[in-house]
């Protein structure tokens, strides 16, 4: 528990201290605060949103097996059944990747939210 407490808080104190590290003379630091908590909230997000269908994957073929070992007549039904509900699990999963993608590639934001704190737009401006 103390490495993990420890290991959190090291982890805390280099998220917090990294856009003071990358602050340049045409990005301010709240700026790439914004670029970070985007990228953070991204990376949090792929990664609870593969949570959940992570433990209902273990627990579809937790029933399935079980369902199979009981009743070995049943075998191609319950396969079937399980493969379509595993491909329907893993589309919550996908869907978690899209919105991070979104979020890091395509941050719909960036240009109305950077120059309102002070930073640099995203775009070249217009001659």
């Amino acid at each position: 528990m103390k490495k993990f407490f420890i290991f959190t808080l090291t982890l805390l104190a280099v998220l917090g201290t990294s856009a003071l590290v990358l602050a340049d003379s045409t990005q301010s630091v709240a700026a790439l605060n914004v670029i970070g908590n985007v990228a953070l909230a991204a990376g949090l997000g792929i990664g609870l949103g593969v949570l959940g269908p992570g433990f209902a994957m273990g627990l579809t073929m937790l029933g399935a097996l079980t369902g199979m070992a009981r009743n070995p007549e049943m075998v191609g039904t319950l396969r079937i059944y399980m493969l379509i509900g595993l491909a329907l699990i893993e589309s919550l999963a996908i869907y978690a990747l899209v919105i991070s993608l979104i979020l890091l590639y395509a941050f719909p934001y960036a240009d109305n939210v950077i120059p309102l704190i002070g930073g640099a737009t995203t775009a070249p401006a217009a001659n």
